[in-house]
């Protein structure tokens, strides 16, 4: 997996939990918040911690903000603060803008301001998130169970023009693919002579860890 920069804003429970996940997948993570305690805190599982109101555009540029490839704003119970940080990054060019929303209108407001990406986090947990930020090819989730889930992944681009049988991701993988999606067309339950093309999403279901060591795969291909 190449390095990525990430900054998370606000580091209560929800912020907390994305990026440590993240730095213990070896990635750049700064932290980021208006209280020092939790800033003293964050510095055991972040590159960099520092103290910084992000609803002022100087603080945001003094950070270095635009540096970064993804920006998470986890802030608690502001609100106010949240929208004008998202508003503020989206306004200084961040392509990857990820917000914590505390209920449906104030994610309304967020993807009005511009958020890519919006968590509720009653149901998407921390750890989740950073898991989908690390796995590109994870697209959509439905926890089955503690154990298992069905996941949608984009094909691996070495594995595109093999049919299933060829790539074997049941044995290999103990995951099985129950649908296929080929552009428009919907295949369930494919057979295994089924050709895998470049742009094809799988739809498999499995144990968490199996889909997460297959989600994992494209980086080792390269």
């Amino acid at each position: 997996m190449s390095m990525k920069q990430y900054a998370v804003i606000g580091l209560g429970r929800f912020g907390r939990s994305v990026a440590k996940r993240l730095y213990e997948a070896g990635q750049e993570v700064l932290g980021i918040d208006s209280n020092d305690e939790r800033v003293e805190d964050a510095e055991f599982f972040v590159t960099h911690a520092l103290v910084a109101d992000t609803t002022e555009e100087k603080a945001l540029k003094a950070i270095g903000i635009t540096n970064f490839d993804c920006v998470i704003v986890a802030i608690g119970n502001d609100i106010q603060s949240s929208v004008l940080t998202v508003s503020l990054l989206k306004e200084l060019g961040i392509k990857k803008v990820i917000a914590k929303a505390l209920g449906k209108r104030h994610g309304q407001v967020l993807e009005k301001v511009g958020a890519d990406w919006i968590i509720f986090p009653e149901r998407d947990m921390g750890e989740r998130v950073a898991n989908q930020l690390l796995s590109p090819n994870m697209l959509n989730y439905i926890e089955l169970s503690k154990e298992h889930s069905i996941e949608e992944m984009m094909i691996p681009e070495k594995m595109a023009n093999k049919s299933l049988r060829e790539l074997d991701i049941r044995a290999k993988y103990n995951i099985s693919v129950i649908t296929i999606l080929k552009g428009d067309d919907i295949i369930v339950s494919p057979s295994p002579d089924q050709l895998i093309e470049k742009g094809d999403i799988l739809v498999m279901i499995g144990k968490k860890r199996d889909l997460e060591k297959f989600s994992a795969i494209e980086h080792k291909l390269k």
